[in-house]
């Protein structure tokens, strides 16, 4: 069915209508997408078995539903599946997490990522099938090489992110967000634009079949809301 559409102050808005739901089945669909999505865990074992690439198209298009400034969209998701090029990643990762853990990183810090069981060595970067780099785009330019604001910049890629990982999760898949700093190499690595600054290195597959993730518990409603009424 066509929708309806209307012109206003000069721009085109088109009708919309959200499916809502009575309160019982909204509060068990609620429920229900919380124990979902609370089953999401960081994986750090990862397969190499394949994933056909429709479904990191669709993973992608899901994340760019998210909103952003202006609806200014400023984010560049570069896909890695050249196992020579995640090999150069991954070396290149590991000399700046070698640094990290040697001497960049406080003791508090230190004793903190205990609990995971990790350290500089990265192999899931050149192990997963796919490695997505996100690229927050701080301006962006047009036909003529002249700059164009965009707005909140981090705020949206943010949101994409979580989008992303959502989407990876309800494809059946794992991922591990791996922000190893500083990140300038993978601008160099993947010749990415001065209008773009990576953020996020996102290993995404299948978890081995041997995998075992930290047993963690995640803070109570009471810890992370205040409920003013």
């Amino acid at each position: 069915m066509k929708k309806k559409t209307k012109v206003i102050n000069g721009y085109e808005f088109e009708e919309y209508k959200k499916e809502t739901y009575d309160l019982p089945e909204m509060e068990e669909r609620s429920r229900e997408f919380y124990q979902w999505m609370d089953s999401r865990r960081t994986v750090r074992d990862f397969s190499d078995k394949p994933i056909p690439k429709e479904v990191i198209d669709n993973i992608l298009l899901t994340a760019s539903t998210a909103p952003s400034g202006a609806h200014k969209q400023p984010w560049t998701f570069c896909v890695i599946s050249n196992k020579d090029l995640k090999k150069k990643i991954r070396e290149a990762a590991e000399a700046e997490e070698y640094e990290s853990y040697h001497g960049r990183m406080n003791e508090e810090w230190l004793e903190d990522l205990k609990q995971f069981q990790t350290d500089w060595h990265k192999p899931f970067i050149d192990i997963a099938p796919y490695v997505i780099v996100v690229f927050k785009r701080a301006y962006d330019l047009d036909k003529e090489g002249n700059k164009k604001n965009n707005y909140y910049v981090n705020e949206s890629v943010g949101l994409a992110v979580g989008f992303l990982l959502a989407a990876i999760h309800h494809a059946g898949l794992v991922a591990l967000t791996h922000t190893p700093s500083p990140m300038n190499f993978l601008s160099k690595i993947l010749g990415r634009p001065a209008n773009e600054r990576p953020c996020f290195l996102i290993p995404v597959g299948y978890p081995t079949e041997d995998t075992y993730v930290p047993k963690l518990s995640r803070k109570s409603l009471h810890d992370i809301a205040v409920f003013y009424d």
